[in-house]
């Protein structure tokens, strides 16, 4: 799965898209502050179920934060799910 971000204002998303499905699979944010963002939304087409697009979503945001500097609030709940799962991921959970 190929992701993007994009980022305009105090929000951004990162789209992932995978050959031969038209519509991409989407996790929202707002930027809180430089080292702060607030995941709220993570949607994934029914193409795309079961083949972990949620979760390459999710570890591209960590990978981010981590790149990034910055701490995430998890208010999405798959987003705080995949959180929970991961402890090794406490080290961006705000």
């Amino acid at each position: 799965m190929q992701i993007n971000s994009e980022e305009a204002g105090s929000g951004g998303r990162y789209i992932g898209r995978i050959d031969g499905i038209d519509e991409p699979a989407i996790m929202t944010y707002s930027r809180a502050s430089a080292t702060l963002i607030i995941i709220d939304h993570t949607e994934v087409p029914g193409a795309m179920r079961g083949q972990g697009a949620g979760q390459a979503l999710a570890q591209f945001a960590v990978d981010a934060a981590r790149k990034g500097g910055w701490k995430i609030i998890p208010l999405c709940p798959f987003m705080k799910a995949q959180m929970d799962r991961h402890p090794d991921w406490n080290d961006v959970r705000k």
